[in-house]
């Protein structure tokens, strides 16, 4: 007869293992999770330092590497009101090592109005999640009459061509607004390109153009000081930064929206579990305090959190590039 086997008698585990327990179980649970480099990452800002874009970029870094585990350098890449950046990061390996700070230009207006692009945004790139919304402002030089947005309208209308409106290009977010305010309202404003937002701004305070559209962190300051007045802007509501001045629908033109918006976008074939990962980031990013008071103190408006994911990211990418659709069509734009 076979002896019968004891059943071996199990090692206590230490008490400092068992009360580290706790702590180490969320550290282990995520390293078995994870599946994301052991490397820094490049975030890909397709403009120069200093514009919206990349403030933004830098002002969510330090949340991304935390949520990340690893370092999250910005890299500014412009030309070509972005299509530089964004062929290059077409064809980045799709590892999670390298993301790109997807705006209006590259993802919605370029693939629009441009032809013979090096990238195509939807099978390109995978949507990550929307970090904020800057809103676009009409604003007026102090010399113009017009105190509201309707006496601004009614002065255009009767004398066509004569309000000079300045945007930051043709083509671009704020000439496409104007398109669609002159639609909307029958204004007849007379659109004025110039290469950028803050390029605009010394022709305005000069007189030299009567107003403009641009993103409200351009003429904020100049509106607080006096030297220029918003009449109305693009967000859905009025703004804590300048709660006196009311929302394009609130001053009688329903339903419009102007706006430039950045979030975060991976190279299409990216893992699931990956985009996981940084969407999660992102996520982190837009609901940390100190984020959205430095960002909403510069007129910006947060993603919501269901926009801070790829889905919403998505959908909401979907809305914007029928928008432009539209706009562009109203302004007689064509790819070439």
């Amino acid at each position: 007869m076979l002896a019968q086997k004891r059943p071996r008698k199990r090692m206590p585990l230490p008490r400092r293992a068992v009360l580290a327990l706790p702590f180490l179980l969320p550290a282990i649970r995520a390293w078995a999770q994870s599946n994301f480099p052991d490397r820094p990452v490049r975030l890909i800002v397709p403009f120069a330092p200093g514009g919206n874009s990349d403030t933004v970029a830098r002002v969510m870094a330090p949340k991304l590497s935390e949520k990340l585990g690893q370092p999250v350098v910005v890299e500014n890449r412009a030309g070509a009101a972005g299509n530089v950046a964004a062929t290059a990061f077409a064809r980045a390996k799709p590892d999670g090592t390298t993301i790109f700070l997807g705006s209006n230009g590259p993802l919605t207006v370029n693939p629009v109005i441009q032809a013979n692009l090096g990238y195509d945004p939807a099978r390109d790139f995978t949507p990550v999640g929307l970090f904020v919304r800057t809103p676009n402002v009409l604003a007026v030089r102090r010399s113009v009459p017009a105190q509201t947005l309707a006496e601004l309208i009614a002065l255009s209308q009767s004398a066509p061509g004569s309000i000079s409106t300045g945007s930051s290009g043709t083509g671009s977010t704020s000439h496409l607004a104007i398109e669609s305010f002159n639609a909307a309202t029958g204004a007849g404003l007379q659109h004025v390109p110039y290469g950028s937002g803050g390029a605009m701004t010394p022709d305005l305070i000069a007189g030299n153009i009567k107003a403009g559209m641009t993103e409200i962190s351009t003429v904020l300051p100049l509106h607080r000081e006096g030297v220029v007045r918003i009449l109305a802007t693009g967000s859905a509501k009025r703004l804590a930064v300048a709660p006196e001045v009311p929302s394009f629908d609130e001053a009688g033109v329903p339903g419009f929206r102007a706006a430039a918006f950045v979030g975060i976008v991976a190279p299409s074939g990216t893992p699931a579990e990956v985009v996981a990962t940084i969407a999660g980031a992102v996520a982190a990013a837009v609901a940390d305090p100190d984020n959205r008071q430095r960002l909403e103190e510069m007129g910006s408006e947060m993603a919501t959190p269901g926009e801070a994911t790829p889905a919403g990211f998505a959908a909401f990418l979907a809305r914007e590039s029928a928008w432009t659709r539209a706009a562009a069509d109203r302004a007689g734009l064509r790819p070439g």
